[in-house]
Order: structure tokens, then sequence, then C-alpha cells
């Protein structure tokens, strides 16, 4: 075997989707699989409330790869996976209308971000802003409240466990932002959350136009698995 093949096979690393080895951060299969779960049209939600930039679909590849992300001290993957976010929203029409938009990411509670060692909204905002060149203001927001597991209540139950969750971060307690602001998350559901940061932000006279997320569930799915 040649020098380089041994040195390039000591390159590899494993896919945290399917653990085959591969030169790049997912797999060629795995990476097919997850671009099956793009939108056509990330944007195809904007013109509802709250307007929301979805990349791709909360299921199959897509919903694994953030569960490695998240839960599996994988902060590795922001990388991929806020690359995809950020060229896709660098081809869509609908950025043009918001020039340079400051993006705030979701925050955790400081007891959970201290479990998971980061905040898996931040590391995707931090590589969305260096692509696109959007302002990164990590604490925009501040979370006040730990809530529970929002996928075990109904619509009505997390609107209310969430309505004192979030405060003005220290960001914006010095100085708030002139530019419109854009909220980023990993997984959008019930809006519930974007709602409620949304409303603290505009509490102080913020201008929010929207969020941006990896992933969006569809309404069918969602009831599916309730």
């Amino acid at each position: 075997m040649r020098l380089d093949s041994v040195f390039h096979l000591f390159l590899k690393s494993a896919c945290p989707l399917c653990q085959r080895p591969t030169a790049t951060e997912f797999c060629l299969g795995c990476q097919k699989e997850l671009e099956q779960q793009q939108f056509c049209d990330p944007a195809q939600f904007w013109q509802e409330q709250p307007s929301v930039f979805a990349w791709g679909d909360y299921g199959g590849a897509l919903k694994r790869a953030i569960a490695q992300f998240k839960y599996c001290d994988r902060a590795d993957l922001a990388r991929p996976l806020g690359r995809q976010v950020a060229q896709a929203w660098l081809a869509a029409p609908v950025r043009r209308d918001l020039a340079k938009p400051t993006i705030v990411p979701i925050p955790l509670h400081v007891g959970k971000h201290q479990q998971r060692g980061y905040n898996q909204a931040e590391l995707l905002a931090q590589e969305f802003c260096h692509l696109t060149g959007c302002r990164l203001q990590p604490n925009g927001l501040q979370r006040a409240q730990a809530t529970e597991a929002l996928f075990q209540l109904s619509a009505a139950q997390r609107e209310q466990t969430l309505k004192h969750a979030f405060i003005l971060g220290k960001d914006f307690q010095r100085r708030l932002p002139t530019a419109p602001v854009l909220l980023l998350d990993d997984i959008y559901t019930s809006g519930a959350t974007v709602r409620s940061a949304m409303q603290t932000l505009r509490r102080h006279g913020v201008r929010v136009k929207g969020v941006i997320v990896l992933a969006k569930a569809m309404p069918w799915k969602t009831k599916e698995r309730q």
C-alpha cells in the first residue's frame, strides 16, 4: 500500500450517523440522506406568524444528526450543519430585504448549559454568522427559567410554561440593537419557545423579524407523535 494511502486511511473518522469510515463530516450515503430532508424552499414558512426560515424537515437523517449534535457531545457537527443553513440563507431572496440582521441564538438555561457543555443554537449561530457576515449577539437573551421537556405538553401548556422563560440578556441590557433581529435555533416544533423569546425582545423595543432554524417539524408528524 502506498504511503499516501496509509496516511489517508488514518485521517478517516467514523460517520456520526452510521459509524462507517469517512474523510468528511458525514459519509457520502448519510450526506445524501441529509440532503433528502432539505426543503426545496426554506423560506416557504416566512409568511407565517412567526416568520420561519427552515433548512429541512425534522426527520430521518437530519433528526439523527441533531440528536448526535445535542446529546452525544458532538459539538463539531455545528460546522457542517450551520454551513448548510448559511448557504441556504445566502441563496434565498428573502434575505435581501433584511440586509445584515443581528442574530440572537435561543439560549439554554444555565443548568442545562453546564450539563451539556455548550448551547447548540449558539454554535450554529457562530458558523452561520461566520459565513454570512451577520452580527452575532450570543447574549441578547437569557433563559430565566428551566423548563421541563416540552414534547410531553399540550400547546396551551407549552405557552404557559414558557410565558416568563426569557429575559433580556446582558448584550442588550447594555445596548439595544438598531438593526432588525433574527432568532436562531436548531429545531422549530410548536413555536412556543420562539414566540416567548420574541415577546421578550419586543417588550423592550427590539425589532424581531423571524427565526432561522436547522429543522422544522411538520404539523402532521407532530400530531402522529402525540
